[in-house]
């Protein structure tokens, strides 16, 4: 029996339709023509966050909150009405009534506990990508905003550039023809091949490490590894380059081609340490098909020493190419080729390179939320579209865990069908006293 079973109820496909139609839209709209916004994790990204969303002529910030008291106070300067808290439990249970919606942007792990504990509250929210830490919860993500109709957001802010809204109208309009590859890379590498970290340094006064922790298992505070940028490279924590890059590279292409949930991926990495993501991934996966592409539809992700992949990882002639750049991806249709740097112009190559392309104008990402919390429009990448992105990309790094292995994909039932370990790996259980109700 599935160790799922007990909340079968609530699953349902990676592809539905109904969860894509509902989560875009709200039935609790703010109840004025202001919505006050509670900030988890102000301090890098989070901070840049809380600028974009807070310049919204409609939005004040009524809260903010972080574990590393030196980053609140970096940012509560900005925003000297806002109460400020360590815990974002205790924000939520004090201010229930005063918030509207709930920015999250803290370290993977604790994406999901964050992010549905304020849904669970009837709040709306945007959360930093990639979506969640594990499969599991990038499923629970989706569904509680789809039974609450909630307004969500996945922080991935270059899907409303120009650029990228302009390649997806590339592959839709037929420029390429039917995609029947997609290539996607990296040259970032957010991985670490070394061994565990031994000893404990003085916890910084300024960090309650503990919250830091959240739903991971206890260990001692080593400076450096950790708090604050480190943690990417660290399977209890981040996601690797494949989450930190991936899920922006993959945005496109997944969202131009329509895909739903792949068949299966594998990985080609080093073999696993228990510690920290490989530095350098080769991650295949294969899609079924969609009105946008072939029968089927090759996909590989290249990160670290691999990106960008060589000439001879390509069904293409030498000549069809330029200079790959650091980072990004390569359409292959059935009628010519289009190339989209990360973040950069689409550029048809092969039988497509006299086609003209039409350009597409851009939208601001955060504002988009805004708005459709106020009741005005939709968000684009809202749960029930990040949701399914971010399950698609985290198989590849459970992939990563077991290399060469083919994981075969049940996403009906959130199973590896022919490799029973890798389960273990697409939900854990939280520490004591991290528990959040639906998750």
């Amino acid at each position: 029996m599935s160790r799922f079973t007990r909340r079968r109820f609530l699953a349902t496909s990676a592809a539905s339709a109904s969860a894509l139609a509902l989560l875009g839209r709200s039935a609790k709209a703010a109840p004025s023509d202001r919505l006050r916004t509670a900030h988890v994790g102000v301090g890098g990204m989070g901070r840049g966050d809380l600028g974009s969303v807070a310049s919204h002529p409609n939005v004040e910030v009524v809260a903010l909150c972080d574990v590393d008291s030196n980053e609140l106070a970096k940012s509560a300067k900005g925003h000297p009405g806002a109460k400020q808290f360590a815990d974002y439990r205790k924000m939520l249970d004090s201010m229930a009534d005063g918030i509207d919606a709930v920015v999250v942007s803290t370290p993977d792990h604790t994406h999901a506990p964050a992010a549905v504990s304020a849904m669970n509250l009837d709040k709306h929210v945007y959360c930093q990508k990639p979506l969640t830490h594990e499969v599991f919860e990038a499923r629970r993500m989706r569904e509680v905003a789809e039974e609450r109709k909630l307004v969500t957001q996945m922080g991935i802010q270059v899907h409303g550039s120009s650029q990228y809204r302009t390649a997806t109208e590339v592959v839709q309009s037929g420029l390429i023809g039917k995609v029947r590859e997609v290539h996607a890379w990296s040259n970032k590498n957010w991985g670490y091949d070394g061994g565990p970290f031994n000893g404990k340094d003085p916890v910084p006064d300024s960090l309650d490490w503990n919250l830091w922790l959240g739903t991971a298992a206890e260990r001692p505070y080593v400076k450096g590894p950790y708090h604050r940028a480190n943690w990417r490279k660290l399977i209890d924590f981040g996601t690797g380059t494949l989450g930190d890059m991936g899920v922006h590279i993959f945005d496109t292409p997944y969202r131009a081609c329509a895909l739903t949930a792949p068949k299966w991926a594998r990985t080609t990495c080093r073999k696993p340490t228990g510690v920290g993501h490989p530095e350098k991934n080769v991650v295949e996966y294969e899609f079924p098909g969609t009105r946008f592409t072939a029968d089927s539809l090759r996909w590989v992700w290249y990160d670290g020493g691999n990106a960008p992949p060589k000439p001879s990882d390509l069904p293409l002639e030498a000549d069809v190419l330029p200079k790959l750049p650091g980072q990004g991806s390569l359409f292959i249709g059935e009628e010519g080729v289009c190339l989209l740097p990360h973040v950069g112009n689409p550029v048809l190559l092969g039988e497509a390179a006299e086609k003209k392309i039409q350009p597409v104008g851009g939208v601001n990402h955060y504002h988009q939320w805004v708005d459709a919390c106020l009741g005005k429009g939709e968000p684009s990448a809202h749960f029930g579209y990040g949701g399914p992105l971010t399950e698609a990309l985290l198989l590849g790094v459970v992939a990563n865990r077991f290399p060469g292995e083919k994981l075969e994909w049940n996403a009906d039932e959130l199973e590896v069908t022919n490799v029973a370990d890798a389960n273990a790996l697409i939900r854990h259980e939280y520490r004591d006293g991290f528990e959040v109700e639906g998750l």
